[in-house]
């Protein structure tokens, strides 16, 4: 009867020495479950910013900042940054998820996206998207300078509209032209620092614009039935794998060759062997790869290729500590 007039349910008493004792009530109660399922919205809502891409795309920003300024920048130079970096880029992969929506409910490695399985609407995610990439720009343009914020903005919209909208369903050079977008956080560290792009920070973006094409074509190579099934025209389904494994390595070589005209611009020798070692293995990664094709080589470059971005970006970084 209790259950049935809305109140709710009691724990049985207890017996001590035949008295009977009311023990309290310990069940969760609406109050106490709203906590965890707020932090779980929060969640869902951070993770349709890609924190794994962010955390990458920030560090080559954070890089790109210590070499433009020689030293240490400001410290709160570098808060702001990153904050309205990560808001705007943030801003970007959430408008990609929104669009995205449908075929990413059909990919496992996405299917759980708060956007693709309808826990978080269209519109609040489109409404979060503006909100982050207004918000950041504003951060980034009051805080640093607004060369700084313009960049970020139209690396916002190159990702969200040039590759996600145009691109990305049309054709399979869909990862080549489209990684300028993810190119742009050096040009945003760099600007952020400096006031304006030079040319080391071209040199920057080139890096990651190659490096672009050899790590998304190896996930490719993992994902390629995923990507079949959802109508992405990803290289591997359009030319075939071993087309795509030689495009690989071209590019793998094409941004080897690019890091290294960073040395005439006040690189030393500690960036010099670390970019020769670095872009070494990469491209014997991806040579290993092309003669001897395995879903274990395509994942082994994957990740290696991922540690590189980051080597190589350290090593930029400690040569403008120790050598400057």
């Amino acid at each position: 009867m209790l259950r049935s007039s809305g109140l709710p349910p009691t724990d049985p008493p207890s017996t001590i020495r035949g008295h009977m004792v009311s023990t309290p009530n310990t069940s969760n109660t609406g109050e106490e479950s709203i906590p965890s399922g707020f932090m779980a919205m929060v969640s869902e809502y951070i993770a349709l910013t890609k924190p794994g891409i962010m955390a990458l795309l920030l560090f080559t920003t954070l890089g790109a900042m210590l070499v433009a300024a020689e030293t240490v920048p400001d410290f709160w130079l570098i808060v702001i940054t990153m904050i309205g970096g990560w808001m705007v880029a943030g801003g970007a992969n959430v408008y990609n998820c929104v669009y995205d929506r449908d075929i990413d409910a059909q990919m496992p490695r996405t299917a759980k996206r708060g956007t693709a399985s309808g826990q978080i609407s269209a519109l609040n995610a489109f409404l979060f998207a503006t909100a982050m990439t207004l918000g950041g720009f504003l951060i980034l343009g009051f805080g640093a300078n607004w060369i700084a914020a313009i960049i970020a903005l139209i690396g916002n919209f190159y990702y969200s509209v040039i590759y996600t909208v145009i691109l990305k369903r049309r054709t399979s050079q869909n990862i080549v032209i489209g990684g300028a977008a993810g190119a742009m956080p050096p040009l945003v560290g760099w600007a952020a620092v400096t006031g304006s792009i030079t040319a080391p920070a071209w040199i920057l973006f080139a890096i990651i614009f190659y490096w672009t094409p050899p790590h998304f074509w190896s996930l490719a190579l993992l994902k390629q039935g995923e990507y079949g099934r959802a109508g992405l025209p990803m290289l591997p389904n359009v030319s075939g794998e071993e087309e795509t494994r030689k495009q690989i390595v071209l590019y793998t070589v094409m941004m080897v060759a690019v890091s290294l005209l960073l040395q005439p611009f006040g690189m030393g020798w500690i960036y010099l062997i670390s970019a020769v070692v670095l872009g070494g293995i990469f491209l014997r990664r991806t040579l290993v790869l092309l003669m001897n094709p395995s879903k274990a080589a395509a994942r082994r470059t994957f990740f290696y290729s991922i540690w590189y971005v980051a080597g190589i970006f350290l090593a930029m970084s400690v040569d403008r500590f120790i050598l400057a």
